[in-house]
């Protein structure tokens, strides 16, 4: 059996079954479908065992999605390269309008081997928990902010109004427990509207209790002592930042950081004429309440609850970015000067 010495290997994730496909190294190299495997563990492990045993070196790739990190981290355990790939960023045909999980596979192992794949950066397992205890606390937030929005609503409906000016204050709150409604059913359904208010407002309470004992040792504990010398960031919001956001060390300078955060103005031009956006688009990532207002207002909210900073939803005020020495840029025309 002829020898090959190295090889690509792309898998399409899903819960039950990965579609495999490979290519030989080369640009004339063979690519070929090999079907679909049970993922589990015992069923990978068989797959990388044979392929190993006809080439010297292997690289593998998925895309990043909901089944995690556990298959990179096995491969990498094997003792072969692999990457997660940035979905988003994954080149693709405006007119391939067909989409199936052999297609993507083979699309993949070809992208894999051409290099025109960007890899997302993979945490740690304790990092991940420490990111599943920030968007554990997400959803307790975004759940707090709906049964006061319920609380509101019924009272509204009421014509019942709160005579001061800062709601859910310890004011607000005295004023709510002394209301008394005609009906006995609204009694109940208010009387169980603050209950809800207030044992999600004790979850939120335990899950940031529960963050703050998670960072003593926590390899990004100094990072996050050093970010709250920040005006207006206090250390769940640190935390929370910096959960998502990863080892800042990853960037080797600030321009990048912005850049991936999606801060930077993006420009479309052509001919005589230069456009300038706000922002250009770039993947999601969270920034969560706790944060400062200044970095809050820089960007967006997707959801009432949590801060998901979606680059490329900067809020526009009317005004379009500016370049050094122009007073105005929403539409310039290219010059000599």
């Amino acid at each position: 059996m002829e020898h090959h010495s190295e090889a690509f290997v792309a898998l399409d994730t899903a819960k039950l079954r990965n579609a495999v496909a490979i290519a030989d190294a080369g640009r004339a190299g063979e690519v070929r479908y090999l079907g679909e495997i049970d993922n589990t563990e015992a069923e990978t492990r068989k797959l990388v065992a044979k392929l190993a045993s006809k080439h010297a070196r292997l690289t593998f790739c998925y895309e990043a999605g909901p089944t995690g990190y556990g298959l990179y981290r096995l491969i990498k355990s094997i003792g072969h390269d692999c990457i997660v790939v940035a979905p988003s960023l994954i080149p693709s045909k405006p007119g391939d309008r067909v989409k199936t999980n052999r297609r993507d596979a083979v699309n993949l192992v070809k992208l894999l081997r051409a290099g025109e794949l960007t890899a997302v950066w993979v945490p740690d397992e304790r990092h991940e928990a420490m990111r599943d205890l920030v968007r554990a606390r997400d959803a307790a937030v975004k759940d707090y902010r709906i049964k006061r929005q319920n609380v509101s609503s019924l009272l509204l409906r009421l014509g019942r109004h709160y005579p001061g000016k800062k709601t859910w204050g310890r004011a607000h709150i005295n004023w709510l427990t002394g209301l008394k409604l005609e009906h006995r059913e609204q009694r109940i359904a208010f009387e169980e509207m603050l209950l809800a208010v207030r044992q999600v407002r004790e979850r939120i309470e335990r899950l940031e209790q529960a963050m703050r004992e998670a960072v003593a040792d926590w390899t990004l504990a100094p990072v996050i002592e050093a970010v709250q010398a920040m005006r207006g960031i206090d250390m769940v919001g640190a935390i929370a930042f910096l959960a998502e956001l990863g080892d800042l060390s990853r960037f080797e300078n600030p321009r990048q950081l912005m850049a991936y955060l999606g801060l930077t103005p993006s420009e479309r031009s052509t001919g005589e004429s230069v456009n300038f956006a706000v922002a250009s688009p770039r993947p999601a990532i969270r920034v969560h309440d706790g944060c400062s207002s200044r970095l809050r207002g820089a960007t967006d909210s997707r959801h009432a609850s949590a801060r998901t900073c979606r680059p490329g939803s900067a809020p526009r005020h009317g005004r379009p970015a500016r370049l050094p020495g122009r007073r105005k840029c929403g539409s310039v025309a290219a010059s000599g000067h």
